[in-house]
């Protein structure tokens, strides 16, 4: 089939190389060059440098909703659309251009963290479950008739990085099926009323709230890291608990206050149990290990750490 690619980031490729193999792709839509990194500097995101080896030619709208951009897609005469981590809402004008509709590769499994972060919500709220989902798009956030789902379990330990790059695999999985067995598949509607949404994640989803209990300030580390990091103010300033680990506790000090657990674990105390972080990273400084801070900044038991915002 001639398909018209929707991606920008790294979660979009193995769907893109997938499709490559096996389809024409006859263009790439990805967001706009951004600058990243410490210095800044404008940077192509990923789908935009693996079509331009690949050959195929790229567009970057900044919005598709504006005027002209249905007349402007039509010409590329798809067949398909599929749309991986693309990061903006198509208009129904826009998915409705090719002859068979478009076509969501997302990272759960719908109707449960229907938007911009179900992997990182998955697992802050808890989830030991997540999966990808293909879906026929409609207008709304992830509302479309399901196609193919698969499963897989969450890690213990699992962080949203590690499961997004295991996700990204098994949506181009998932996606093969899709296309090839689209006469035979009935698309499902979704259940309305099962749903649970995935917002964007801003930087204070990573503030961590130390009256809550370990397990959750766990789950809350894993699920922001890579980003926006899960952080805490310290008497030695910001820093970032990238890993941690909860560890049960019967004390009654108050959250935020560094109490020893065991030979020489100077753990968090939290709303309830304790909270030993693992690896962290102070500001302006290089991630290191939790002990290691501790030595530097001079902090033992009975020091206090606070939330951000308070």
């Amino acid at each position: 089939m001639r398909v018209l690619f929707y991606g920008t980031p790294e979660f979009a490729l193995p769907t893109f190389e997938a499709l490559l193999e096996r389809h024409a792709v006859v263009a790439a839509i990805t967001q706009p060059d951004k600058p990243a990194g410490r210095g800044q500097r404008v940077t192509p995101p990923p789908v935009k440098k693996r079509a331009e080896r690949a050959g195929v030619p790229v567009i970057q709208p900044t919005r598709l909703r504006e005027p002209g951009w249905p007349e402007r897609l039509a010409e590329l005469d798809a067949d398909i659309a599929v749309v991986v981590a693309f990061g903006q809402i198509l208009p129904k004008a826009v998915l409705d251009v090719p002859r068979r509709g478009s076509i969501n590769v997302h990272a759960s499994l719908l109707p449960r963290y229907r938007g911009a972060a179900p992997i990182a919500w998955a697992i802050m709220r808890g989830e030991t479950e997540t999966g990808i989902t293909t879906f026929q798009m409609d207008p709304g956030m992830d509302t479309g008739a399901l196609l193919l789902s698969e499963s897989t379990p969450i890690g213990p330990d699992e962080t949203a990085g590690e499961l997004s790059a295991r996700l990204s695999e098994i949506g181009a999985r998932v996606m093969i099926p899709t296309l090839d067995e689209l006469d035979s598949l009935a698309p499902k509607p979704q259940d309305h009323a099962q749903a649970t949404l995935a917002p964007r994640l801003k930087k204070e989803d990573g503030w961590l709230r130390l009256g809550d209990p370990a397990r959750e300030l766990v789950n809350r580390v894993r699920g922001c890291n890579p980003w926006p990091g899960a952080s805490v103010m310290t008497p030695a300033g910001r820093l970032i608990v990238w890993r941690a680990a909860a560890v049960p506790h019967p004390g009654t000090a108050a959250p935020g206050t560094l109490v020893l657990s065991g030979p020489g674990a100077t753990c968090v105390a939290t709303g309830s149990g304790l909270l030993l972080p693992v690896e962290v990273q102070p500001e302006s400084r290089k991630p290191m290990a939790w002990e290691e801070f501790l030595r530097g900044a001079r902090l033992g038991p009975g020091a206090v750490i606070t939330e951000l915002g308070a």
